[in-house]
């Protein structure tokens, strides 16, 4: 294993060919938008590159795919993982190249290292900001095709809930606006991810806040989505993308978290906090990991064994701060 610099990254992936991209289950707007973006960036310096298909995206994710997809004859030769921290969140298609990713691009500090080369920034918003420099040098030019940009905007938008949430850098606003340049359609990407909900959504999030616990004197709010609400809802999974940014929107809650019930025994949580505790740390006594103020984990039982398993993390972290 070796760590490299984005422009090494960009150096390696330049000295090989026939690549296959991986991207994360339950796959976000950043994986997604990297790996088009990685995908087509190769393909213009001449390489074959394919993104391995992710059945877990929603349609709201459609318009982006393009042809990048591979095909079932697809074999690569090089494979590279993007935005992925760790092997438990490989698709079960990816399964079979676990011991073959040549080159893991990533931000998340909890990343696993499970390349054989690593390109992890810790310090980028979104994993899209190390892709745009990798791209930049691959492409040998700061203005990048629409085609790359666009992803990539994608990516750097929605890891920061359009730039607002507190992982928002300088750098992030230089990059955005470097992609903007290129004259893409950044304002038809902030409506389709930020300013459109469907019906079924806004009941949802209502419902949401009827059911909501609150902690700590209104500083941890625990919000719940069951099956049970889905079926009665008739929600999707496009129904409920990011539906994580809405619990912390509560004016006094620091801590935020988010259940979401996945099948009967399993809850994925989703933790957003402020400076004054480590989402990374809590989700970590849980097996999970991410960033300091955005992490996830998976508990296996039923939504009010999440919501006291995500509780006794908080009140852990909480009495060692």
């Amino acid at each position: 294993m070796s760590d490299l610099t984005s422009r090494q990254a960009a150096e390696f992936l330049r000295s090989r060919d026939g690549f296959l991209i991986l991207t994360h289950r339950r796959p976000d707007g950043d994986t997604i938008g990297c790996a088009v973006a990685l995908c087509r960036a190769l393909r213009h310096i001449g390489k074959t590159a394919y993104v391995l298909p992710n059945a877990d995206a929603t349609s709201l994710f459609d318009p982006y795919w393009g042809d990048t997809p591979a095909p079932d004859s697809f074999v690569p030769e090089t494979v590279v993982s993007v935005d992925i921290a760790s092997l438990g969140l490989f698709l079960e298609k990816a399964e079979p190249y676990r011991d073959r990713v040549e080159l893991c691009i990533d931000h998340h500090p909890s990343n696993e290292g499970f390349g054989k080369r690593n390109c992890v920034e810790a310090d980028k918003a979104a994993c899209g900001e190390i892709l745009y420099d990798i791209c930049a040098d691959l492409l040998g030019s700061q203005s990048l095709p629409q085609d790359v940009a666009l992803p990539l905007y994608l990516a750097v938008s929605t890891d920061t809930g359009c730039f607002v949430y507190t992982n928002t850098t300088p750098n992030t606003h230089t990059v955005a606006a470097a992609l903007m340049e290129t004259g893409i359609d950044f304002k038809a990407v902030n409506k389709r991810h930020f300013r459109t909900k469907s019906y079924v959504r806004l009941r949802l999030e209502s419902r949401m806040v009827e059911t909501m616990d609150l902690h700590h004197g209104g500083q941890t709010a625990i919000a719940a989505i069951s099956l049970q609400d889905m079926a009665d809802l008739g929600a999707t999974e496009a129904d409920v993308e990011d539906i994580a940014a809405v619990v912390g929107q509560l004016e006094g809650v620091h801590t935020a978290v988010t259940i979401r019930e996945l099948k009967p025994g399993e809850c994925k949580l989703s933790v957003r906090t402020q400076a004054d505790l480590n989402a990374s740390a809590v989700c970590k006594l849980l097996n999970g990991g991410g960033h300091a103020a955005a992490a996830g984990c998976t508990v296996y039982g039923s939504v009010d064994e999440a919501k006291k398993a995500i509780l006794n993390a908080i009140n852990t972290i909480r009495a060692e701060g």
